[in-house]
């Protein structure tokens, strides 16, 4: 068993302090999240070094588009995640306790550099609810020189949040919507720590990127992507946003999010942000990255593939010598 960090006691209860849940724990039970237990007075990280699945992808799919682009990154699913969302497009994994395997950080660092990886992405599930054992995986994969990758909803208290800043390279904040009600109907969770999370990243040395899943008749209507990308805008308008599309999963049955929404969403956002993207959908539109001062072809993808044409050994753009958005070799 591995204690967990981040609680009280509170009588024979325990409260977990790693997010805003908040969980008051009786004896033998688990909180919302499910992975995180109340044993005989102590908080039991019951996942750690459980995961659901471990796969080399391109890096594009976490989906990252201005950390290393064309590299390859280790993928790993700690079991458990603290929200519930209706729609969950991975709920095989996030939503299910089974079929996990148990590998330890020193494992993982090992068939990462083997792959020659450009590190571990903790992905899939939600590895906030797995802290101890992502923070342990990471500490040790940057002292190989391995990048650490966080795929997350961003729903955690500021103390933990900053300690896993200090392990991790880059973030992909899952920000579902602009609406209270969205998250405490659909996803059993709120919008508040979220963006607190992302104010707080997007101001540490932690590259940042966002994904918003458009979910037909939830989502998608010109005013909420509107206030979706006034609130990056105000963060900081470098921020690459992709717009993803959904399809019906889980509990959920709305039809299968149109790609002329998806086109729109992305004007909407161009018209303030310099990096729009759209995923999960086949597109020539919302794929490639241009300089934002010249036009020039920076990166070109197909699919997950990204390829680097426009970027010099330097980092610099290749026809206007303006520096890139985006880390690579050039920034090491």
């Amino acid at each position: 068993m591995h204690e967990a960090e981040f609680w009280e006691t509170e009588g024979d209860k325990i409260r977990c302090l790693l997010c805003p849940h908040r969980c008051l724990i009786a004896p033998g039970k688990s909180g919302i999240c499910r992975v995180r237990t109340n044993r005989d007075g102590h908080l039991i990280a019951d996942s750690y070094s459980e995961v659901i699945s471990v796969s080399l992808d391109p890096i594009e799919k976490k989906p990252l588009f201005h950390f290393y682009p064309g590299s390859g990154v280790l993928s790993i699913g700690p079991r458990g995640c603290n929200f519930s969302c209706r729609y969950c497009q991975n709920w095989q994994v996030s939503q299910n306790s089974g079929g996990t395997l148990n590998i330890s950080p020193e494992r993982l660092v090992e068939e990462a550099s083997a792959e020659s990886a450009v590190g571990i992405a903790y992905t899939y599930t939600e590895p906030i609810v797995a802290f101890e054992f992502v923070r342990d995986t990471a500490k040790l994969a940057r002292s190989r020189g391995l990048k650490n990758i966080l795929v997350t909803n961003g729903y955690i208290l500021e103390e933990p949040l900053n300690r896993l800043i200090e392990v991790t390279d880059a973030m992909n904040i899952d920000l579902k919507s602009m609406d209270q009600d969205f998250y405490r109907k659909i996803c059993g969770g709120s919008l508040d720590p979220v963006l607190n999370t992302i104010r707080t990243v997007a101001n540490s040395t932690v590259h940042l990127e966002l994904t918003n899943l458009i979910i037909t008749c939830y989502n998608d209507s010109e005013k909420q992507v509107g206030r979706l990308v006034d609130f990056v805008a105000s963060v900081d308008p470098d921020i690459p946003v992709h717009f993803s599309g959904y399809h019906p999963a889980y509990r959920f049955n709305a039809p299968p999010t149109p790609l002329e929404i998806l086109l729109r969403a992305k004007a909407i956002a161009d018209r303030s942000l310099k990096y729009v993207y759209i995923g999960n959908r086949q597109t020539e539109t919302g794929r490639d990255t241009f300089c934002p001062k010249c036009g020039n072809m920076l990166v070109s993808r197909a699919g997950y593939s990204g390829s680097i044409v426009g970027i010099t050994p330097l980092g610099v753009c290749s026809q206007c010598g303006s520096n890139v958005d985006i880390e690579g070799p050039w920034n090491t």
